[in-house]
């Protein structure tokens, strides 16, 4: 299969300067702003989005190192499968947090509830639409007896760019 190339339509800017500290959820952030800057060639796209109370947006962990298959996630002690977890260390360094759309003016969107690195380069934006995105679900893996920490939990570095010669099992 031949490579993928993206290139980012925009930059999300919030309060987090560095990735430790930063929430792990958009569901532990709540409050948080920030405010999402698209590149002027993208703007045109924006048109209807102020009809939208939350936006998806996808974007490039670009403070992550290398990946791993096996990472220790940030509600676990134990090793798991990069694909059970939502760690930032994965083959394509892809995230996608749904956030509050507060506001727009121009390109710039105003947002709440974010979880993001400031500086964060932005892949593509989507509507939130819960009759789409929302699915009852019969299971949550080995997430079930740990989600209660979740409001808790905060991005430790574990998983940055600095750290990129360590392994989890550190």
């Amino acid at each position: 299969m031949e490579e993928i190339r993206m290139k980012p339509i925009g930059v999300v800017h919030t309060p987090f300067k560095d990735p430790v500290g930063v929430p792990i959820q958009p569901s532990a952030a709540r409050g948080i702003k920030g405010h999402v800057e698209v590149f002027p060639e993208y703007e045109e796209g924006l048109t209807g989005i102020e009809g939208f109370s939350h936006i998806i947006l996808l974007f490039y962990f670009h403070r992550a190192a290398g990946f791993s298959l096996r990472v220790k996630p940030y509600l676990d002690s134990e090793m798991r499968g990069v694909f059970a977890t939502r760690a930032p260390r994965r083959p394509n360094h892809i995230g996608l947090s749904v956030v509050h759309l507060l506001g727009v003016d121009g390109r710039m969107l105003y947002i709440e509830d974010v979880d993001i690195v400031d500086g964060t380069p932005l892949l593509d934006i989507k509507p939130y639409v819960p009759e789409f995105d929302i699915r009852e679900v019969e299971r949550k893996g080995w997430l079930e007896k740990r989600i209660h920490r979740l409001n808790d939990a905060r991005d430790d570095g574990r998983f940055a760019a600095e750290k990129s010669l360590k392994t989890e099992k550190d």
